[in-house]
């Protein structure tokens, strides 16, 4: 055997020996945050426990480990508490409707596609559950209410006395929201 091969070999089995008790440790921090804790995390952890470590070799000793964090997934939500004025809640949970485009409903949901999000903004009618108009945008703003508004209106000439329900989302308070809907004399309801 090479000379070199030798000490090569001796480094190596060093190496493997050298961090035993912080891989325990490692392991310990990971399972106790129930696999929530990344690299940074557990590096911090382990500095609180008294352990001089890189954040590099606690990736390191992670990856050869296995030890992956989970990234918890993240739900939208569209209430941001009061931007502007509420309207009260005309439909107090009488979701029957006796004759068409009397009683509308929408919302934003989230949609995730892979690994990316979209956001769908419908407007259904309550009387047969038809979709009257709706936008698919990637992200959550207030030209995507107002482009499904747009479309809706383009439908129908008159809306007069037409109830449209939503909840407390930001976009449904909105100045320029409610305006457009009293514009065409459309009774606002948020729950």
């Amino acid at each position: 055997m090479a000379r070199s091969k030798f000490y090569y070999h001796i480094k190596r089995m060093k190496l493997k020996e050298k961090y035993v008790l912080e891989k325990e440790e490692i392991k310990d921090i990971f399972h106790e945050h129930k696999g929530r804790y990344g690299y940074r995390r557990i590096t911090a952890e382990m500095r609180n426990r008294n352990y001089v470590i890189n954040h590099k070799t606690v990736q390191r000793l992670m990856g050869e480990m296995g030890l992956k964090c989970k990234i918890r997934k993240v739900r939208y939500r569209s209430y941001r508490g009061e931007i502007g004025k509420v309207a009260p809640n005309v439909i107090d949970r009488n979701f029957v409707a006796t004759s068409p485009n009397r009683k509308w409903a929408t919302d934003v949901t989230q949609i995730n596609v892979g690994s990316s999000k979209l956001y769908l903004s419908p407007i259904l009618d309550m009387y047969n559950g038809e979709i009257i108009s709706y936008n698919i945008s990637d992200s959550p703003n207030l030209e995507q209410v107002y482009d499904m508004l747009d479309k809706a209106f383009e439908k129908f000439d008159n809306l007069e006395g037409l109830i449209l329900h939503s909840d407390q989302g930001w976009q449904y308070q909105h100045f320029g929201y409610r305006k457009r809907l009293e514009e065409r004399h459309i009774i606002v309801s948020i729950r």
